[in-house]
Formats: structure tokens, C-alpha cells, sequence
């Protein structure tokens, strides 16, 4: 079951609210000594997170279905880089990182209980069963934590993005299971930044700018990748073309992000890695003296956790302007608190 976008924070009588959690969503299934780890897309996740079989089987019922999600949890919050380093090919480099950077489930839904299944029941009671089932639960395995109250949903809003959470989800009580269904509602952090537009990459069609290279510099003064602002339309990817070309480098030799071997801790673009897939991750350098406001929802380190939005172009700020020291940044909350243990 998943959830639909909304920008004002829902309230109404019977509604819940919870933490919405930055990780891999996951099905757990339960059969005796039968555990099963189900994605997104229906790919099995056991064999990326073997340390989690011993610890479902020692707090789960011998039969049941869990919906939730596997998090790793870092000193300063959530980690959402070491998640995806544990999809792995090498059987090795996944058992030696369950180790370093153990996982935890958060369950948030109960569909089966027994031989019963609690898809036509309404969330209310599913919630109550889960809290049930599940009192005695000890890490790494963990309940999310609920309320009816949107002023405390609305504290959580705030408090647990220091920790890696991006937002909200509520739930109306009356809420029966639907699966492929965005029938729940999240909110989401949405925040504005000015960025030094570093370069470009070319549309896959080959057609105009697909996306913009952001870049934000720290205290030192050196110039970082941050993210990318892509999702255009057909008219504006072909508007950016005029407004990039006179800023284009023919000699990348200069840029700030042409740096082979200067001993700095700097991120630059490019560069394949298993997530890349064969893509061209080619880009033109750009004089990096254009200025773009873009929106964002979330923070993940030194760098936006998702593509940004292009808002508009500020002639009215110097690129040295555009520093992480703009960014709202929350103070990090204890994940013991966000786990409530």
C-alpha cells in the first residue's frame, strides 16, 4: 500500500500519524522457520541482510505478514548510503557489512496473524494488533511510533529529520489494505536552496539540458556536487540550452570539479558505480558563475537525498553566496528516541 503527496498537513478526526521512514520498504513473511524478506518489487532482500533472520524469528509470531521497513541507523541518524551498499553481489562484502553496519526493521502494518488475513480490516484494529503481538519486540526489530495527535505528529515533523526521517504519514483508521494503492498520505520536507550551476547533462533523447549539476561550497571555500535538478519540460530543456551556452567550457581544465589528484575531500559528478548501470554520466563544465534557487525535501549528509526542482534562476546572487550555511539543517535527534526504546 503506498501514499500520495500532499503539501498541507493533514488533520482530521481518525486519522494516525508516523514517522515515514528513509529505507527499503519490505514485506516480512513468517511461516515457522520460513522468514522471507519481499520488496518494492517483489524481489526477495534475504540474502543483503542475513542478520535479521535470527532476529525475526526470536520476536515474530511463528506465522504472520509484517509490513515495514529496513533501516541502518548511523551515529548522526538514519544512513541511507550504507543501506545501499548492502545490495551487493559478492556474498562476502554483504556478510562483512552485516557485521559493521548492522540493519534494523521498523513494522508499521500487520496484514496476516496466524491463518488470518487482515487486509479488510480496517487500520485501527490492524495497529492495535501489531502494538499486541509485537509488546515484547527487542532490537533490531522495532514498532513505529503512532499518535492521533497532530500536534505531536507535527513535533515529529520537525524533530526526527535530524535523525534521517523525511517526513510524515498519516493514515485514516477506517483504512482497509490496498496494495498498489496510494491511498495513504505523506508529508513531505520541501525547502529551498541557492546552488552554483557546475554543468549540465544532455536529455536521453538527445534533445536540450536533462539536468542541471548543483554545487554548494563548505567553509574552505571548495566547491562540492550536491545533487542534480532534472524534470524538465520539453520547452524549458530547450530554453536552458541558450541560457547554458555561453557559459560552456571547451577546456574543463579549470573547473573546480576537474581535480584528478589535489588532496581535497571534494564531491564531483560522474564517475560509474554499480547503481550507474552503463549510463552516460558524461557533463559539460560550465563557468560556475550561474545561480539557480531549486526546492528539496531532504538533506542526506553533504548532499540532497533526491533530484531537486528547478524554482528559477537568481541573478541577484554571487555563486560565493551559495554555501551550506543557507541550508535548514535540523539539530539531530537520539534514534532512541525516534525508535522509542
Amino acid at each position: 500500500m503506498l501514499a500520495r503527496l500532499v503539501r498541507d498537513f493533514p488533520e482530521s478526526p481518525g486519522l494516525s500519524y508516523e514517522p515515514k521512514w528513509d529505507g527499503f520498504r519490505c514485506i516480512v513473511f513468517r511461516d515457522g522457520d520460513d522468514v522471507v524478506l519481499g520488496s518494492r518489487n517483489e524481489k526477495p532482500l534475504d540474502r543483503y541482510f542475513p542478520e535479521l533472520r535470527g532476529s525475526l524469528l526470536a520476536n515474530l509470531p511463528n506465522r504472520c505478514v509484517l509490513d515495514g521497513e529496513i533501516v541502518i541507523a548511523g551515529p548522526s541518524g538514519l544512513d541511507f548510503d550504507a543501506l545501499t551498499q548492502r545490495i551487493h553481489p559478492a556474498e562476502s562484502r554483504v556478510n562483512l557489512l552485516s557485521q559493521s553496519t548492522p540493519a534494523s526493521f521498523v513494522a508499521f502494518d500487520l496484514l496476516a496473524f496466524d491463518d488470518r488475513s487482515l487486509l479488510d480490516e480496517p487500520f485501527a484494529d490492524r495497529r492495535s494488533m501489531l502494538e499486541d503481538v509485537l509488546q515484547h519486540v527487542e532490537v533490531p526489530i522495532h514498532v513505529t511510533p503512532s499518535t492521533t495527535t497532530p500536534d505531536e505528529a507535527r513535533d515529529w515533523f520537525s524533530r526526527f529529520e535530524g535523525a534521517g526521517l523525511d517526513g510524515v504519514i498519516a493514515k485514516d483508521g477506517d483504512l482497509r489494505y490496498q496494495p498498489g494503492k496510494r491511498v495513504m498520505l505523506k508529508v513531505k520536507h520541501e525547502r529551498t536552496a541557492d546552488c552554483v550551476v557546475g554543468g549540465f547533462r544532455q536529455h536521453k533523447d538527445g534533445e536540450g539540458v536533462g539536468s542541471l549539476l548543483l554545487g554548494l561550497f563548505d567553509e574552505s571555500g571548495v566547491l562540492h556536487h550536491v545533487g542534480v535538478a532534472s524534470g524538465f519540460s520539453v520547452a524549458r530543456r530547450s530554453e536552458f540550452v541558450d541560457v547554458l551556452e555561453p557559459l560552456q567550457l571547451v577546456d574543463g581544465s579549470d573547473h573546480p570539479w576537474h581535480i584528478p589528484d589535489n588532496g581535497l575531500e571534494q564531491r564531483v559528478p560522474g564517475g560509474q558505480s554499480r547503481w550507474s548501470a552503463g549510463k552516460d554520466l558524461s557533463w559539460t563544465p560550465l563557468r560556475p558563475e550561474l545561480v539557480a534557487e531549486v526546492s528539496y525535501d531532504h538533506l542526506q549528509g553533504d548532499r540532497f537525498r533526491h533530484a531537486t526542482s528547478f524554482k528559477r534562476w537568481r541573478p541577484d546572487r554571487s555563486p560565493e553566496s551559495c554555501t551550506y550555511a543557507q541550508l535548514d539543517t535540523p539539530i539531530p535527534t537520539e534514534l532512541t528516541e525516534v525508535f522509542g526504546i
